[in-house]
């Protein structure tokens, strides 16, 4: 389940309540698409703004209408008690596994986060995503730590942060973490424009924000490394990088690939939750711009 396109889509709000029908229609342009999996409630699905009911019922209704793609529920939470509680809701839904980062407001330390996924991985027999989301988290992993933690049963994937950019580099930088791991864990690569130098140094999974709300785009790129055409997946990347460019420059992919969704009627406008206030007109422009002159609204 831990290789190819996992798409991460949004959980978009309406009038400051998640917007439910929007969400299930997401979902089932996920499922029609073919993407390989589906993770719900990660960073692009706001899971720290939602409350545990909404939580709850994403999570349901991922699985409901996943359409038998496999389903991937972000379970992270302040104190480990609450992200069991989050992984025994996952376990009801129907998820076929988690997602994990080390959410905190104060600075962890790495036994902390090692006795994080000690514990939930000692709760589940679900298998276990290790996300490594520093800009987010404000954590980052060592590779030490990364042995550690998939040392430990049920760990499955880790989510990597992005690679150089350089292929030697980046495939240097994956054999260093891949001799920390052992070969069942496999190592799937975040941050989009990273994408193809991930998956072509040898990245088993893309965990992607533009897959969520743009399948189609992320699977080509997807398959096109797949299959060891790793020119043709460069060269897709490299005519993206105007969009990868705006993820830089807006601070970041949520509030751009919000806009992008409202900017398709995916969602409905204000689609993130307050006090994120999303791009404002003018920036909207620019991502319109991007959006047609790179054919995606295709």
């Amino acid at each position: 389940m831990f290789t190819g396109l996992s798409a991460f889509p949004l959980t978009p709000l309406a009038n400051d309540e998640v917007d439910f029908p929007s969400f299930i229609r997401i979902i089932e342009r996920l499922a029609a698409s073919g993407t390989d999996s589906i993770t719900a409630l990660g960073s692009t699905g706001s899971y720290a703004y939602l409350t545990n009911a909404e939580r709850a019922k994403v999570t349901h209704l991922t699985v409901e209408h996943a359409g038998g793609i496999p389903v991937f529920i972000g379970v992270s939470a302040l104190r480990t008690s609450q992200v069991l509680t989050n992984v025994n809701e996952a376990q009801r839904a129907g998820a076929a596994a988690l997602l994990l980062a080390p959410m905190t407001y104060q600075p962890l330390t790495a036994d902390d986060v090692f006795g994080l996924y000690k514990a939930v991985s000692g709760d589940t027999d679900l298998p276990i995503i290790v996300y490594d989301n520093p800009n987010t988290t404000h954590f980052t992993f060592t590779r030490e730590l990364y042995g550690r933690i998939a040392q430990l049963p049920g760990i499955a994937s880790i989510k990597i942060a992005g690679v150089p950019t350089c292929p030697a580099q980046a495939r240097k930088h994956l054999q260093a973490i891949r001799a920390m791991v052992p070969s069942h864990v496999t190592i799937g690569v975040s941050g989009d424009a990273f994408a193809a130098p991930g998956l072509n140094a040898g990245c088993e999974a893309w965990y992607s924000v533009v897959g969520g709300t743009l399948p189609r785009l992320a699977l080509r790129m997807t398959r096109l490394a797949q299959e060891g055409h790793a020119d043709e997946a460069t060269a897709e990347s490299e005519r993206l990088a105007p969009l990868w460019s705006l993820f830089t420059e807006f601070g970041g992919s949520l509030r751009v690939i919000a806009a992008i969704a409202e900017h398709l009627s995916l969602v409905q406008n204000n689609s993130l939750p307050l006090p994120i206030q999303g791009l404002n007109p003018n920036q909207r422009t620019r991502v319109a711009e991007v959006v047609k002159a790179l054919g995606l609204a295709a």
